[in-house]
């Protein structure tokens, strides 16, 4: 970057940086956007394949879910570190739809590139994107069904459509029930759902339809003790953030003893104060004990002998679900521990789960905290299961607060693309230009649908388009035909805000990078200047013929 200045070239940027400016660094950053969302563009939809992410130590693995491959791999390319950041937005606000997401930027930016080419000005697409983002969002509520938390039958939906292609496969059913009847459990007064409240525990070994829902706590630890009961039924639960062990000294402090019997008087007092601090969690009535820190040899015994189930160093998460599970409060001093802070549950017991003991806490009155244990035949099946699971959790939470969903299938895709293109023969100048480019952009759904399900992309979208103007406004893909059926009576629905979100994420990134007209990398400090390894690496210096 030299400047002519009385002749001599004035140097501003460091030797070795880099710097490409206008179209050129445009071109680059569109490309490695382009890249990313090729890269996660064959998983989207049902029929959508899978990818297989090996990393330096050599673990596997293998999922369907657009943000875990964006995550998993290294991209090193700053325009397209954005597009993961849309991914990981999406997943931290709604849970589901990060590939949708990743796609519509990446046709969005595809579309504006052919813009550019008309020498139409980044600002003024910008701003198209921004008007019809807009508009996309009150079209969608157009087309929104409201729901109640009643329907399960519609959640249970839901939860289908969220795990569809993502390996859960011939049990879905089991795991969607599994799914609206957690979340059901979980739901606070005021509608809003903490999916925080539901421990999901994977378990390698058995079916997938051998995984279940304990109205309770499963927590991965065993009973302290042999000789403590295996089996604990109208369990009155102590949860106790402090340690059963004498306390150390804080102070530096020396005892001297010169006699057998002094030793022996220490040893006896140290004894009976475990013993007093066992008696007066036994006074409260309570029969299990679940501790966050440690527990003594000598308080084992005692408590093994007093008949108390006992687990220790629980995490403090596990306590608080736990609180909400059973009621309880979880108290930091033994000596105040009162019968009224024990929680209570129908049944304590440890039980082998493969070849793990863990400790079920079950038959809770209203638990307001849940578990569910995912079982599968490898890791690689219970991982994948556990995204899945992941994903109708979050979408069922979202349906359950904001009682709103659309159709899937590329439904909303396509009614959105035809009322944008009406909208911007309303809108003059060359933002209209911008605006029916988004209209195309969103078309990209669909078309990836049918593409993955090895249908003809240019069939689908004519047959869906021709529906949308007859007013089915829920005419979506049929993923096995081909044809286009209502979404709603086929059963394939997402909540509003997963649309939402997606779009809203989609334009901003989309328009965030299609401002950026310089790029300058420095020397020092990163791996030499902008690495090459994505597509559109920079190449050389933007010299002075870019206009």
């Amino acid at each position: 970057m030299a400047g002519q200045f009385g002749g001599t070239p004035v140097l501003i940027l460091k030797e070795g940086s880099q710097r490409t400016a206008g179209r050129e660094a445009q071109k680059s950053n569109i490309m490695a956007a382009k890249a990313v969302a090729g890269a996660v563009r064959t998983t989207l939809g049902p029929k959508g394949m899978d990818k297989m992410l090996v990393d330096t130590m050599g673990d596997v693995v293998i999922t369907n879910d657009g943000v875990t491959i964006l995550k998993e791999m290294d991209i090193e390319h700053p325009a397209a570190k954005m597009m993961v950041e849309i991914a990981k937005t999406q997943d931290a606000e709604v849970g589901d739809g990060t590939t949708t997401a990743v796609v519509l930027a990446g046709e969005l930016l595809k579309q504006a590139e052919a813009l550019l080419d008309q020498e139409i000005h980044p600002t003024v697409i910008a701003a198209g994107y921004r008007a019809a983002a807009d508009k996309s969002l009150e079209i969608l509520k157009t087309i929104g069904v409201s729901v109640s938390v009643k329907d399960e039958a519609l959640l249970k939906k839901i939860a289908i459509t969220a795990m569809t292609g993502k390996g859960s496969g011939t049990a879905r059913d089991d795991l969607a029930d599994l799914t609206v009847q957690a979340i059901k459990a979980v739901v606070d007064e005021d509608g809003s759902v903490d999916t925080d409240n539901i421990t999901v525990e994977k378990k390698v070994g058995g079916g997938i339809t051998d995984s279940e829902l304990v109205h309770g706590m499963v927590i991965d630890k065993d009973r302290l003790h042999p000789n403590m009961p295996k089996k604990v039924t109208g369990a009155k639960i102590a949860l106790l953030n402090a340690a059963i062990e004498i306390e150390k000294t804080e102070v530096d402090a020396k005892i001297e003893i010169t006699s057998p019997d002094q030793l022996q008087a220490f040893l006896d007092q140290e004894e009976s104060m475990l013993r007093n601090m066992v008696d007066s969690v036994t006074k409260t009535g309570a029969n299990v004990v679940f501790c966050q820190k440690g527990i003594d040899d000598l308080a084992q015994h005692f408590l093994a002998k007093s008949g108390i189930y006992t687990v220790r160093r629980v995490k403090k998460s596990d306590m608080e679900k736990l609180a909400r599970a059973t009621g309880g409060r979880v108290v930091t001093s033994i000596h105040d521990l009162t019968a009224k802070d024990l929680g209570k549950a129908g049944l304590v017991e440890e039980r082998k789960i493969g070849d793990e003991k863990m400790t079920f806490v079950e038959e809770c009155d209203n638990p307001k905290s849940v578990s569910i244990i995912l079982r599968g035949g490898t890791e690689h099946v219970v991982d994948e299961l556990d995204r899945a699971m992941e994903d109708a959790l979050r979408v069922v939470g979202v349906v359950v607060e904001d009682k709103m969903l659309v159709p899937g299938g590329g439904a909303p895709e396509v009614e959105l693309a035809l009322r944008l293109r009406e909208y911007a023969a309303t809108v003059g100048g060359r933002e209209q230009l911008a605006i029916e480019a988004f209209a195309d952009a969103m078309e990209v759904i669909p078309k990836t649908l049918a593409e993955n399900a090895g249908l003809d992309q240019i069939d689908c979208l004519v047959a869906l388009r021709s529906q949308h103007e007859k007013g089915v406004k829920s005419a979506g893909l049929d993923m096995d035909t081909g044809e286009p059926v209502d979404m709603l009576k086929l059963g394939v629905i997402e909540p509003l805000r997963v649309k939402t979100q997606a779009i809203n994420s989609a334009a901003e990134a989309a328009v965030m990078i299609l401002r950026i007209d310089d790029v300058i990398a420095s020397k020092s400090g990163g791996p030499g200047g902008m690495p090459g390894g994505m597509p559109g690496g920079m190449g050389g210096m933007g010299g002075d013929d870019f206009e």
